[in-house]
């Protein structure tokens, strides 16, 4: 096995986040540091680092940290922003730039960031057109390698209770899968974990590329992702 990998993690609060951390405990090949706005419980058994600072000083932190990739799980929904235009932005818009352009300055080269299936700069839907801009921008950033993930709807346990609409579509979700095909496979409903894993299978990869992964390449790429304890690079 190769020489572990540092990465880290912003946006270790949400579904995917949280799901990132519990996919590294037991890893040896992948040392993760979380950089967070407060202080989160680790699950059992997690080796990790966890750094709370606030946003203006994360540049700081990577700065001390070197790492060699950034998973970024930031993310906010439209009913915790208060429905407000500007409050979305300031989060999945402006927070992830920042934290991207913070992250490049310090030379990480590797970035991996979940985005939403569906995203388009010139998409009717407020939610879709941002995370379509978000994309849009990160590609001028200079990146050796960008990976950008589409999920569609999330499963998992969330914080909080979900939305009615939400939890509807998570029961309905393997039936509602079993209806989508061909192009419409992408929004095949997805576990977090899977999203997790596919995240850290990427974050090791070094080859210059810049990728969009939607439901079918994100269940490769956590296929892809050895066993801990196996030894398997």
């Amino acid at each position: 096995m190769s020489d572990a990998i540092r990465v880290a993690l912003v946006g270790a609060t949400g579904l995917i986040g949280r799901a990132v951390i519990d996919a590294c405990v037991g890893r040896e090949d992948i040392r993760l540091a979380a950089v967070a706005r407060r202080e989160i419980p680790l699950p059992r058994g997690a080796r990790m680092e966890l750094f709370v600072a606030d946003p203006g000083n994360w540049g700081e932190v990577f700065e001390a940290l070197r790492p060699r990739a950034l998973i970024c799980a930031l993310g906010t929904t439209w009913k915790q922003a208060g429905e407000d235009e500007a409050a979305f932005r300031a989060v999945d818009e402006e927070l992830v730039l920042a934290t991207a352009r913070a992250a490049h300055a310090q030379g990480i080269e590797r970035m991996v960031v979940v985005s939403s299936v569906g995203a388009d700069p010139y998409a009717r839907s407020f939610y879709l057109k941002v995370k379509g801009e978000v994309e849009r921008e990160l590609g001028k950033i200079g990146f050796h390698r960008l990976d950008i993930l589409r999920p569609g709807l999330l499963r998992g346990q969330r914080g909080g209770d979900p939305r009615p609409a939400e939890r509807l579509g998570i029961a309905l979700s393997p039936l509602l899968n079993l209806a989508l095909h061909g192009r419409y496979r992408r929004y095949r409903a997805i576990d977090a974990g899977e999203v997790a894993r596919a995240a850290l299978a990427l974050a090791r990869k070094p080859t210059r590329a810049r990728l969009v992964h939607e439901h079918d390449a994100l269940r490769r790429e956590a296929r892809s992702l050895p066993t801990p304890g196996t030894g398997e690079d």
